[in-house]
């Protein structure tokens, strides 16, 4: 359940700004540049990560310059929750990705459990290649078992919401990114 409409808007209005939507739309131009000039000529199948890629995903994809293929998965390790947990499916990559170059798109690459077990499940259903986009690439000084090739903007290892990142299942619908107070 999410968080009551009061608690969110405090929860907004103690939150340190840190990429205003000027910045976001900036980051968001040059990530589809980027994928224009790699994937032009391979009509990939793109993927988006329900929910937290919405945004991105929708913004991006009426800048990239070729055709393409889309469907979506549903993969979440939070729920409404703060910190990441059991990988749960809600809709899995389907047989559509075989010999495919595809293209997966999320909101946030944290931890990196959630785009690594994605990547490895599209390679085992036959895809020739995956690329990965972000919006976000959080920085904790940990490693990660992935690395996405397309990176919008780099976080501080902080609780962050905007931009299809939530906070407990509010504020995905903002268009900065903000950092919750003292986390």
């Amino acid at each position: 359940m999410s968080i009551s409409a009061q608690r969110s808007r405090d929860i907004l209005q103690q939150a340190e700004l840190l990429y205003s939507d000027g910045q976001v739309q900036a980051a968001l131009q040059r990530v589809a540049q980027q994928i224009n000039a790699a994937l032009a000529d391979t009509h990939p199948l793109v993927l988006s990560v329900m929910g937290g890629a919405v945004v991105f995903t929708g913004q991006l994809l009426p800048l990239l310059d070729f055709p393409l293929d889309f469907d979506y998965v549903h993969v979440s390790r939070y729920g409404d929750a703060r910190q990441g947990g059991q990988m749960h499916w809600k809709v899995e990559p389907r047989e559509n990705v075989r010999d495919r170059v595809v293209l997966v798109l999320d909101d946030v690459l944290d931890e990196g459990h959630t785009l690594a077990a994605l990547h490895q499940r599209v390679m085992k259903l036959g895809a020739r290649k995956v690329y990965s986009a972000v919006f976000a690439d959080k920085q904790h000084g940990k490693p990660k078992p992935i690395h996405a090739d397309f990176v919008g903007v780099e976080l501080p290892n902080r609780f962050v919401f905007g931009y299809g990142m939530d906070v407990e299942g509010a504020w995905r619908n903002l268009p900065a990114i903000y950092a919750v107070k003292g986390k």
